[in-house]
């Protein structure tokens, strides 16, 4: 018996994305402001962003920014590292995010987890995720992009399936 799909608003992606990774900012709640701020005055966008604490209290901050932007947003960070006494940055210039998003994700708590599910049944490799009350959207490597969003697609059902992915 084949399962049918579940309904969803869409599913889009982007894969021309880097990320950046700031790690150990210590008790420095304004940083991710004073980084935003910074990249939002040079016209550099922020598509995804995730903060977290660590067991220590200390803040990460990962972001995706258009693959472009990547080393002006390094210098830019480089010039600002002391004010947030952030002990390191990193970046990578290789990734993508996938997103399903509504409508009545409220209603359908079980959606995140079966992108997730969907995900790792294919083998992809989850960086890092990011929810809202009508999306969820993965950061993932940009090589495996075609098999996430097949996955996708074989799970959800969009409105305007993408051909090269529908199932």
């Amino acid at each position: 018996m084949v399962e049918a799909r579940v309904k969803v608003g869409g599913i889009m992606s982007n894969a021309s994305l880097a990320m950046v990774n700031i790690y150990s900012i210590r008790g420095r709640p304004d940083v991710p402001s004073i980084v935003l701020h910074t990249l939002g005055e040079k016209n550099i966008n922020i598509e995804f962003i995730v903060h977290t604490l660590d067991l220590e209290g200390n803040g990460n901050l990962t972001f995706c920014i258009d693959r472009k932007d990547l080393e002006p947003t390094l210098e830019l960070l480089e010039g600002i590292k002391s004010l947030m006494e952030a002990k390191a940055i990193s970046s990578r210039p290789d990734v993508a995010v996938v997103s399903v998003f509504g409508p009545h994700f409220r209603e359908k708590p079980f959606i995140s987890g079966l992108i997730l599910n969907a995900l790792g049944i294919s083998g992809i490799h989850i960086l890092a995720i990011s929810t809202s009350i009508s999306s969820c959207s993965c950061l993932i490597q940009v090589d495996q992009l075609e098999d996430a969003m097949r996955a996708l697609h074989q799970t959800f059902e969009a409105p305007h399936q993408v051909t090269r992915f529908a199932p």
